[in-house]
């Protein structure tokens, strides 16, 4: 089983925080996917979660196996559509 600890992008302030809302193994990550994960962790921690490269594209990252800064523009756009509407995104 791969652990979090392997996967790019998942240093140790992302896996404590992952951890506090009950993402601690990596099937769990792929099972809430990362938008739902960056809006949980927006919601417990509205202050602390910024910015949005730093837990979004990390976690998509993970789940790709790929460093966040290498996501595709495409899919930095498509994620950031999914987490707020886009007369937001700026």
């Amino acid at each position: 089983m791969k652990k979090l600890s392997s996967c790019k992008n998942l240093g140790p302030t992302i896996r404590k925080n992952l951890s506090l809302i009950g993402v601690d193994t990596y099937a769990e990550l792929q099972k809430r996917g990362s938008v739902k994960i960056y809006t949980q962790l927006k919601e417990q921690f509205p202050d602390r979660i910024w910015p949005m490269c730093y837990y979004l594209y990390s976690i998509e990252g993970a789940l790709t196996d790929t460093h966040w800064d290498d996501l595709s523009e495409k899919t930095k756009e498509h994620l950031k559509r999914q987490v707020r509407p886009q007369k937001d995104i700026q």
